[in-house]
């Protein structure tokens, strides 16, 4: 008996340290929303807790676009990252065994939504959708959920004159152009600039405009000296949308699911600097959340597929 049980506890040790080796390295994607050196620094303290957590080295990635972080997740070269609600439908229709939905951002009042918000140069005199008719409207990223997925959703339904196709990368039936300009911070300089007359972007709509609200694109602009909202208004607001779920590879071995869940969920409490950066703003940190929160998003993302 006493054999069995040490060849049990041999067997029990050597299959944990064929587990722990699973994993040479570990991947982080970094969707887009700012340019990639900000990502990079605002995400360096959670590489450094990944890589002493995990034990193996643990590199950031920050593709050019959305789908660079979409594809690495499907493609098994990204291990985590921390989607939007139409990137995670984008994973969720192309292979919904490729991820975990883990976590969610957590806003300061407990809720786990955000908001589009259209806006323009308080000077261009456009305080509307209406009155941006005939002007140039930038989105962010095609596979951006507040940055095309919902506007181009909500905006044909409460904007007379306004129909889908008017919202489609150079359309100019409404508009006098539609451009894509490849993420939230972009948009933001550019309608700041004056490039494009208006646009629309993500923030959580709670505290002050003059702030970029609490946290969002927007407060990273302000935080990054990008933008000044005094000189922007705000033209246009979504519906309360599900803020997107931090997910990682189905594939990973469970210990390491677990080890980084617990760390990013436990982050702003043992360092809300950190979370600060990697959260984009003030928030309450990550919390659990499941896929199910996600099905009216993957609903409105299958639609748009089929048209």
């Amino acid at each position: 008996m006493k054999n069995l049980l040490a060849i049990l506890a041999a067997t029990t040790a050597l299959a944990g340290a064929v587990h722990a080796e699973e994993i040479t390295q570990f991947n982080i994607g970094l969707l887009g929303g700012e340019n990639a050196q900000d990502r990079l620094t605002s995400n360096e303290c959670l590489r450094s807790y990944a890589e002493e957590t995990l034990g193996v080295p643990v590199k950031l990635f920050a593709p050019a676009d959305y789908d660079g972080v979409i594809q690495g997740l499907l493609g098994g070269t990204i291990d985590m990252a921390w989607l939007g609600a139409s990137g995670y439908a984008k994973v969720y229709l192309t292979n919904p065994d490729a991820v975990d939905v883990a976590l969610v951002k957590a806003n300061l009042d407990g809720s786990y939504t955000y908001h589009s918000i259209g806006f323009a140069r308080k000077d261009s005199g456009i305080t509307s959708l209406e009155e941006a008719k005939g002007k140039v409207f930038g989105f962010g990223d095609p596979n951006s959920t507040s940055g095309y997925l919902i506007p181009s959703v909500e905006i044909p339904a409460s904007t007379p004159g306004i129909a889908r196709e008017d919202l489609a990368d150079g359309a100019t039936s409404y508009f006098a152009d539609v451009k894509f300009t490849g993420g939230h911070e972009q948009t933001i300089v550019a309608v700041m600039n004056g490039d494009i007359d208006a646009g629309v972007t993500w923030a959580d709509g709670q505290g002050n405009w003059e702030d970029g609200y609490n946290s969002g694109a927007l407060r990273k602009a302000v935080d990054a000296g990008l933008v000044d909202m005094n000189a922007l208004v705000e033209i246009w607001k979504s519906k309360p949308i599900p803020e997107g779920p931090v997910v990682l590879r189905r594939a990973l071995p469970e210990e390491v699911k677990a080890k980084m869940t617990a760390l990013v969920e436990g982050l702003h409490a043992q360092d809300p600097d950190c979370a600060y950066g990697v959260a984009a703003g003030d928030t309450s940190g990550f919390v659990p959340i499941t896929h199910d929160y996600y099905e009216s998003i993957i609903e409105v993302r299958r639609a748009q597929q089929d048209n």
